[in-house]
């Protein structure tokens, strides 16, 4: 779909249908709304005072114009209650009503510029959201089967000054990059795991780093093997796909030899192992590669918006599945930094995958480090689907995410890393073992990780509730969210801002 900025009134638009926003509680009409209203004989008004348009947030209601207008349809979005809106509303809004007015069959959309003026909520903020909203709520995977509605192929975002179109312009092509990459990661995770394997993810990687200039190395088994990664390749010993690791550098700061790191689990499919899953919705598994689809979405919106910062990401791709050589529980994996790992569970594999990755970015001297995985069924009980975990060892750089994470509308929720827990992972004997018990499993989880980070600043990120979603609402759609990517591009553009 093409996103335009244009100088017009709203109400001059030739459009199948143009979008006009009211707030939960309001009596009187004003602004566009109000424009639209006295041409159309007072009809949205009179809607509103019988109840049938209320403006409540995602409710879209509609107006036939009968040639009054050039546009066939006026549609009122519900913004909500004045004092909840936020950039985050304007996206949830924009995803609501473009789904709804595909649904009708229209193709070229015009919408006003919601929540402008609200808040400190400005105009160039506004297109962005839009632009970000309209994308990803109108994204669908449609790769094996034939899309149920014709897509809006134009959005029109009206009220743009002319001297201030650039601006509007400027913020629709950030947005557009960002959904763009979120997009990618979903496509990514919607994949079935039969073309989603690990050599497939590092083809992707390749075609990433070809797109935008980035460095790509990819580690087959026997350069995983001469880098000692015992906890990677013990995981995929049970499958007759080799284990890849994938690392994509992205230097924007010629002038630093420092550089961040991402982590992305990168379980293209997991059967749980010799410790294997229930039968029932396990095919839900090929999205166990989340973290690394969100890794890898990310370097490219990053690539392409060209912030003054370096980033290197790391994924170690690998499935996990039973077999005669597959790992087992009571075996003893070796890391690459040399700590021994008893395996309780072989389902506790993305940490294992993990540890090996993260020692490799250690060695590789990136910090501050963030991680991102769909780790462990403990971090949806903790927190439902709504909110992702996030674990550090240093609140200063966890500040400066949550902070992103507040642009960008993805909700995480900061957990305890309390070193009293560490003894849960206690191994009688090795090193550590790949579980603790039953409760705080989120927490046992991340302080493993913790072993092979060392002193290095860093996030751990757990996505297992988030990543993918069973219901449409505002700018999320059934099946992968691309959760994480947008936030992971916030952060490196406010890093460098700091610059």
């Amino acid at each position: 779909m093409e996103v335009k900025v244009v100088a017009e009134d709203i109400a001059q638009i030739d459009a199948d249908a143009i979008v006009v926003g009211i707030f939960e509680g309001e009596e009187e009409t004003g602004g566009s709304v109000a424009a639209v209203d006295s041409i159309l004989e007072g009809a949205v008004s009179a809607l509103v005072a019988r109840g049938e348009i209320r403006g409540k947030f995602g409710e879209t209601g509609i107006v036939h114009t009968l040639g009054k207008l050039p546009a066939n349809i006026v549609a009122i979005a519900g913004l909500g209650k004045p004092q909840d809106f936020s950039l985050d509303r304007v996206r949830g809004v924009t995803g609501e009503f473009c789904r709804y007015l595909r649904k009708l069959n229209c193709h070229r959309v015009a919408t006003t510029l919601h929540g402008a003026g609200v808040g400190k909520i400005t105009s160039a903020a506004s297109a962005g959201a839009i632009t970000e909203g309209s994308l990803l709520g109108l994204y669908s995977f449609q790769k094996y089967k034939k899309a149920e509605y014709a897509d809006i192929e134009e959005l029109l975002i009206a009220g743009g000054k002319t001297g201030k179109l650039a601006s509007l312009e400027q913020s629709v092509r950030k947005g557009r990059i960002i959904a763009e990459a979120a997009s990618l990661a979903r496509d990514m995770v919607n994949e079935p795991s039969n073309h989603m394997t690990p050599g497939m993810m590092a083809g992707i990687a390749r075609d990433i780093s070809e797109r935008n200039g980035l460095k790509c190395k990819v580690f087959d088994l026997k350069e995983i093997e001469s880098l000692e990664m015992g906890a990677l390749l013990g995981v995929a010993r049970g499958s007759n796909e080799p284990p890849k690791l994938i690392k994509l550098e992205y230097r924007g700061d010629e002038e630093s030899d420092s550089a961040m790191g991402f982590v992305g689990k990168g379980i293209t499919f997991d059967s749980g192992g010799i410790s294997i899953k229930p039968s029932e919705n396990m095919g839900d598994m090929k999205g166990d590669m989340a973290g690394g689809a969100a890794v890898m979405a990310a370097m490219e919106a990053i690539a392409r918006l060209k912030p003054r910062v370096n980033v290197t990401a790391i994924i170690p791709a690998t499935e996990n599945l039973p077999s005669g050589t597959a790992f087992k529980p009571g075996d003893i994996l070796r890391a690459m930094n040399g700590k021994t790992i008893e395996v309780i569970s072989t389902d506790a594999e993305g940490r294992l995958i993990l540890a090996d990755a993260l020692s490799y970015a250690v060695k590789e001297g990136l910090s501050p480090l963030v991680d991102m995985a769909t780790l462990t069924g403990a971090c949806c009980v903790a927190l439902g689907t709504g909110y992702s975990g996030a674990f550090a060892s240093d609140q200063g750089i966890m500040n400066k995410f949550l902070q992103a994470a507040d642009k960008t509308g993805e909700d995480f929720w900061q957990m305890p890393l309390p070193e009293r827990y560490r003894e849960m992972n206690k191994s009688q004997i090795a090193d550590i073992k790949n579980t603790g018990n039953r409760y705080g499993g989120a927490i046992t989880a991340a302080l493993f990780l913790s072993e092979f980070v060392g002193e290095t600043p860093w996030i751990h990120l757990d996505i297992a509730g988030t990543a993918s979603s069973d219901k449409e609402s505002g700018y999320a759609v059934k099946g992968a969210t691309g959760v994480g990517v947008r936030t992971l591009v916030e952060l490196a553009l406010s890093l460098a801002k700091e610059k």
